[in-house]
């Protein structure tokens, strides 16, 4: 079969892929840009292609499978995807997310980056024995995570172990004797109002556009902190950046955004408001889930689904 990687993001998975495969195949890497010589022809010839965005302006395929690498597929553009090509994502990307989130979080209750730099300058403020220095701890914190697939459950356990209550709403019903609440998306409000920290997890769907909104800002806690892991817009952008501006509540934590680098922009700000001149964000570039850990278990799944394609084999994660 033919296989193609387009774009950067893609190509990543491609170094040691084909010792996965039981047969040979033959492999490309395109760029995004598909501007290269025979790359058009290669796409579209392509059996598999293996990319984060289709959309109108891409090449019309003869593809079997869309393999996205990674979980979301919000970058697909259904109704461009031939009705005889199978859809599928993979995922983990959970662990790897789950351990940023709990150094996000230890890094506001535990401050070594602090503490070092001021012992050398001979500043004992952190001093056991001196009342100054008295730390807060994050078992003591309760916790709501909006979302219960992969990463929701790999960041529960993690918190659990620490101590923390944990609540968590989601679609379908749960249950889980280990948690310390439990809602519908339907109680979601409810939920912002009883935890300390909250913590998105979900995709970005038609429906979870915005779940996240003013009037959910509005009841959470006044010193209660927002992570995002999910996808940014989950969270209105606007109501965020107000909530945010204005100290209405203690703080976000924001790995997932509202504007992206693009072969046109490749260094954009984030957001289309200013949330870098915000003092109580921690921001960083979408690197929650991206650990060697996560290329390996990705690249296996992935390659799982070609070995599966050429034999017939049902395809594991088939969205479509």
């Amino acid at each position: 079969m033919k296989i193609v990687f387009h774009g950067d993001n893609a190509s990543t998975f491609e170094p040691g892929f084909s010792n996965l495969l039981d047969a040979r195949h033959d492999i490309k890497i395109l760029s995004d840009t598909l501007d290269g010589a025979g790359e058009t022809e290669a796409y579209a010839q392509a059996d598999v292609v293996i990319g984060v965005r289709l959309t109108p302006e891409h090449p019309r395929s003869a593809a079997r499978l869309f393999q996205v690498p990674g979980a979301g597929y919000d970058g697909i553009d259904l109704s461009v995807l031939s009705q005889s090509c199978a859809l599928c994502n993979c995922f983990g990307h959970e662990n790897a997310i789950a351990e940023y989130v709990m150094s996000a979080l230890l890094a506001r209750h535990v401050p070594l980056v602090e503490a070092d730099a001021q012992l050398r300058r001979g500043d004992w403020h952190y001093w056991a024995g001196g009342p100054s220095g008295l730390r807060t701890e994050l078992g003591a914190q309760s916790i709501g995570i909006v979302g219960y697939g992969h990463i929701g459950k790999a960041v529960a356990a993690r918190a659990t172990a620490f101590g923390m209550a944990v609540h968590v709403a989601n679609r379908s019903p749960i249950s889980d004797d280990h948690l310390a609440g439990v809602y519908g998306l339907d109680g979601l409000i409810e939920m912002l109002g009883s935890v300390d920290i909250v913590i998105n997890t979900l995709p970005l769907t038609d429906s979870t556009l915005g779940l996240i909104g003013a009037q959910a800002l509005v009841a959470m806690r006044p010193h209660a902190i927002v992570m995002n892991v999910g996808r940014g817009a989950v969270i209105d952008e606007d109501a965020l950046y107000d909530a945010l501006s204005n100290d209405q509540i203690g703080g976000a934590i924001l790995d997932t955004w509202y504007v992206y680098p693009s072969p046109s922009t490749p260094q954009p700000m984030p957001g289309n408001r200013p949330f870098h001149k915000l003092s109580n964000v921690t921001m960083t570039p979408h690197m929650s889930g991206w650990t060697e850990g996560t290329i390996a278990r990705r690249r296996a799944a992935m390659a799982d689904n070609v070995n599966r394609l050429a034999t017939g084999d049902n395809l594991i994660n088939r969205i479509r």
